[in-house]
């Protein structure tokens, strides 16, 4: 297999550092002090709900949203002060299908890698290694409307992997797949994890994308109540299962807005 990326060079710097970070709709707030970081070559997870705010902290670390209250680096770099430096190091796979249908695989990727002012020959080059790596080689000429949703997902992830960044930002990556292919997609991004040594941060409400070795962020109302290994997270909630702790900081989170009410 052709490595798309050998390591990350930077590995004494946080892969991902958001500090104190905080995000409103109107009066209604989204996100309140989040803090946290990830180390290179890590697969973590940001666990939450529907609605607790996944999907505005991953629009702010993509820059779709300017940050106002708080600080997100990536690599070192902050997102508001360098954004271009910092979303080179990025790779973004969104919740909603982006592939133009009625392009083939490699007219997908070929005007990404275009993008990113990669020139034909290395452009090719590259598109041949990423699909290897998601197992997509043989349906480089094939309509994007002609493949599967996992299929689909497997190309996006393959588009996001070719400027070689060394995070890759997943958001939902699975909503709306079959099993097999929930499990085969996080699989792919786990031996990338270990092989290439990249980081990934993968949003999910499915607790059955959590592994025991994960790093996780939980996420309730906008509020970071965990923030470990999935180990400690189940040893400091008392829980035998990280379903078990997920439900607990949940109910405690509610328990606690439901006491601070008049």
């Amino acid at each position: 297999m052709q490595h798309v990326r050998n390591g990350n060079g930077e590995s004494g710097i946080p892969a991902l550092d958001v500090v104190g970070v905080s995000h409103s709709y109107g009066k209604k707030r989204a996100l309140n002090e989040v803090t946290f970081s990830i180390r290179p070559a890590t697969f973590a997870v940001l666990l939450g709900l529907n609605g607790a705010g996944k999907t505005t902290l991953f629009s702010l670390i993509s820059h779709l949203y300017d940050t106002r209250h708080g600080a997100i680096r990536i690599f070192g770099h902050e997102i508001s002060r360098t954004p271009g430096e910092a979303l080179r190091r990025l790779g973004i796979v969104f919740q909603a299908r982006t592939l133009d249908l009625d392009l083939s695989v490699y007219q997908n990727l070929s005007y990404h890698a275009s993008l990113h002012g990669l020139g034909s020959k290395e452009a090719r080059s590259r598109i041949d290694a990423v699909l290897e790596t998601v197992e997509m080689s043989g349906r480089l000429h094939d309509k994007a409307r002609s493949l599967s949703g996992g299929q689909m997902r497997r190309v996006e992830i393959a588009r996001a992997l070719l400027h070689r960044p060394p995070l890759l930002l997943l958001d939902e990556a699975t909503v709306g797949l079959d099993v097999q292919s929930r499990a085969g997609i996080l699989a792919n991004i786990r031996g990338l994890v270990q092989k290439e040594g990249i980081s990934a941060f993968w949003a999910t409400h499915l607790i059955d994308e959590v592994d025991c070795d994960d790093h996780v962020v939980v996420l309730v109302e906008g509020n970071v109540a965990a923030n470990a290994g999935v180990k400690d997270v189940m040893r400091s909630t008392g829980t035998k299962s990280i379903a078990e702790a997920f439900s607990k900081l949940n109910q405690k989170a509610t328990a606690t807005a439901s006491e601070e009410l008049p």
